[in-house]
């Protein structure tokens, strides 16, 4: 048994396209059998090598990890011109001299008829004298494939059997001008030399899905078994796009997601595992369960809601070490600090501040998100946060006794600290709250976050110290609010 997955390298690796790719590989694992990877590129316009290193790092990245390839059609067009000369040499597709502007002016006169458009084959029975005339006039030619009469039947594995009348279709290229063949085409001979026998794919292929058909009779291919899935929706149920949050699935790894906790989710789009109510599962558990029999029918529907819920689980189980190497790859790319920068405190700090902030967070970046105060020498205060709490009658004072008493203190742990301030406020006076809140603000630049006396901790003696002094003298000078975009 082997699977396959083909996409155009034409941008990112869409979640679409990404759980197309873990059903096939999934299957092909239940099945003990073979999944392989073919880059369609023959679209040079518009496919890049930089495009084929994303998806090929998306796929690494989700652990889909194939066991032939990768194969680029680029690199097999002399297999595909052999196969489209011996399709015209039995006389089942022929030269077609007509340019873009006829089709488009003869399509427009008749659909102003009110009749739907295919192909009027002008060019079927074309002399070979005619033939060489067009071509001395500069007219290249395409090859177009001919549609027998009669009816096209396949067995969809979720859908049952498929009919197609074959008026429906026209004469569709084979081969262009430029002697490139086409998606329908490549993909046929490509499926039938590799060997595919399962073809699992999007249900937005249904309509190609009788043209390659018809081409593995011409050839007397052995046709594999088809299973279109249902495509990915947003919460509006219209095709997942950008307005539903970033379809790509380097964008979710470099917010942080983990690439079991995206694995997890897209194999629950439109899969029932038959126990509905778990929702985490290993991906052995995945590959144990899964069949295409219980891919359901409908549309999945892609809840960002829900996939942050999954990843804040997994993020939770994970380990420190393994989460800071994320948070350490987020902050080289967003500037923070350099690779040639970090140095094993840094990694320790950064340890830290996991273990604090990870029941939190849905995604690591979100660290430096919410909470970019761990990762500044400087706070950036809150406007709202200066103005309702440090510019408080007072609270300058409070703060430098608490600079004073934070100054005293050697062991800088979390409890002490926590004693330490509580008994700050039993001399005052005054409710612990009065303290606590002007001394996170001064800390971090919020009024809301981890537990403030955690959060001291983390940060380190030497990192409080200065930046209450830092808020003190702002209280002094009066902290400079954000531009509201008045003169």
């Amino acid at each position: 048994m082997r699977t396959r997955f083909a996409p155009s390298p034409t941008g990112f690796l869409h979640l679409g396209g990404a759980r197309t790719a873990l059903f096939n590989w999934a299957f092909a694992r239940k099945e003990g059998g073979k999944f392989i990877l073919r880059i369609e590129d023959t679209d040079v316009a518009r496919s890049t090598e930089e495009a084929v290193e994303v998806i090929l790092d998306s796929l690494r990245w989700l652990g889909l990890h194939w066991d032939e390839g990768p194969y680029f059609q680029s690199q097999r067009l002399e297999i595909y011109r052999k196969y489209a000369l011996l399709l015209w040499e039995k006389g089942l597709a022929y030269e077609c001299f007509c340019t873009p502007e006829e089709l488009k002016e003869r399509r427009q006169e008749t659909m102003a008829q009110g009749e739907s458009w295919r192909y009027d084959r002008k060019c079927w029975n074309l002399k070979e004298e005619e033939k060489e005339k067009l071509k001395k006039e500069g007219r290249k030619s395409i090859l177009r494939f001919y549609i027998p009469p009669g009816e096209t039947t396949f067995i969809d594995m979720l859908r049952g059997e498929v009919h197609f009348h074959n008026e429906e279709l026209d004469d569709f290229v084979i081969m262009k001008s430029d002697g490139m063949p086409t998606y329908n085409f490549a993909c046929v001979v490509d499926d039938a030399l590799m060997k595919i026998s399962h073809i699992i794919r999007g249900d937005d292929h249904i309509s190609n899905t009788p043209r390659q058909v018809l081409l593995y009779q011409a050839f007397n291919f052995p046709i594999p078994q088809f299973a279109h899935i249902p495509m990915i929706l947003g919460k509006d149920k219209t095709r997942l796009s950008k307005r539903h949050g970033s379809p790509s699935v380097t964008y979710y790894r470099d917010q942080g997601y983990l690439p079991d906790a995206l694995f997890n989710y897209l194999a629950r789009l439109s899969w029932a595992s038959g126990e509905e109510e778990k929702e985490i599962f290993s991906r052995e558990e995945i590959v144990e369960r899964f069949s295409i029999e219980n891919v359901t029918k409908h549309a999945a529907v892609f809840d960002l809601d829900k996939l942050n819920w999954m990843n804040s689980v997994y993020i939770r189980q994970a380990d420190n070490k393994y989460l800071c190497s994320i948070l350490e790859e987020i902050l080289v790319r967003r500037g923070r600090i350099k690779p040639e920068e970090i140095t094993p405190s840094h990694r320790e700090y950064w340890e830290k501040v996991i273990a604090l902030m990870k029941e939190r967070i849905k995604y690591v970046a979100q660290l430096e998100e919410e909470a970019s105060y761990f990762f500044t020498e400087e706070v950036e205060f809150d406007p709202v946060a200066f103005e309702e709490v440090l510019r408080r009658e007072g609270v300058e004072e409070v703060l430098k006794e608490c600079e004073e008493m934070l100054s005293r203190i050697e062991d800088f742990r979390a409890p002490v600290l926590e004693e330490a301030v509580r008994e700050m406020a039993k001399k005052r006076g005054v409710k612990a709250a009065q303290i606590i809140h002007p001394l996170r603000v001064a800390v971090s630049g919020k009024k809301v976050g981890p537990g403030l006396f955690e959060l001291l901790e983390v940060l380190g003696k030497e990192r409080v110290i200065g930046r209450i002094q830092r808020a003190r003298q702002q209280i002094k000078e009066g902290y400079p609010l954000r531009d509201s975009g008045d003169e």
